[in-house]
């Protein structure tokens, strides 16, 4: 691993229990989110069974109810943070088919022997600079199966609108609206935001997709700074 993905790695093992007690008080809109989830992946299971990739699962809180409404044939999850993946066991009980990776998502991607269905990340592309969303599209794209889904939730920037412009912008709403939280906690939240944030605009994302042969990008819903993008092999 490099050295800033090891710092990544610690960063996640520390931090999991604050992110996910943040994003139980849906300060991110996960619950909306989700629903959304819901519905694609309804609308997928439509046309027959399917498999997913989950990259950064996290515990898997939000969307395993997701699966459960709708099961896959065959369910993989990767993550930095041990953890994490252990809680993920438990939420993800009683569905079948299911593996979970202590993994660097790029690599599990690159590593995965059989295509997918549908790759779905919940806010850990944007932890990636611009050279890794790069090859992550490509690794994603290349997993596929024909007619595959790229299901991406994330935060994206505005059009124009600078890295520290959005951190400006995003750190003021977490320190005005997230009022819940703990005050060391929100600190340390916004730490890691301003250190580890790297968003980019839709249409850079598009750039990304379309350099990766990803033929088509829809913004499937959003919620503030908080996108669902939808990216079709």
């Amino acid at each position: 691993m490099s050295e800033r993905a090891t710092d990544e790695t610690t960063l996640f093992r520390q931090s999991w229990t604050l992110y996910d007690s943040i994003s139980e008080m849906n300060y991110m809109f996960h619950r909306e989110i989700y629903v959304r989830i819901t519905a694609l992946l309804s609308q997928r299971h439509a046309g027959g069974p399917y498999s997913l990739l989950d990259l950064g699962c996290g515990n898997t809180r939000f969307l395993a109810p997701c699966l459960k409404t709708v099961p896959p044939s065959r369910y993989a999850g990767v993550d930095l943070s041990e953890a994490a993946l252990n809680e993920a066991r438990e939420y993800l009980s009683g569905l079948e088919n299911v593996a979970l990776y202590h993994q660097d998502m790029l690599q599990a991607v690159q590593a995965a022997d059989t295509p997918f269905d549908v790759i779905f990340s919940g806010f850990a592309v944007h932890h990636l600079d611009a050279e890794g969303k790069q090859q992550l599209f490509h690794a994603c794209a290349a997993k596929l199966a024909p007619g595959g889904l790229f299901i991406m939730v994330d935060v994206v920037r505005e059009e124009g609108q600078t890295r520290e412009q959005y951190l400006e912008g995003y750190l003021d709403f977490m320190r005005t609206q997230w009022t819940a939280v703990r005050p060391d906690h929100l600190e340390e939240a916004c730490a890691h935001v301003a250190a580890h944030d790297f968003p980019e605009t839709f249409s850079d994302l598009k750039r990304m997709a379309a350099n990766a042969s990803l033929t088509e990008v829809r913004l499937a819903d959003r919620f503030a700074q908080h996108h669902v993008l939808v990216f079709s092999a």
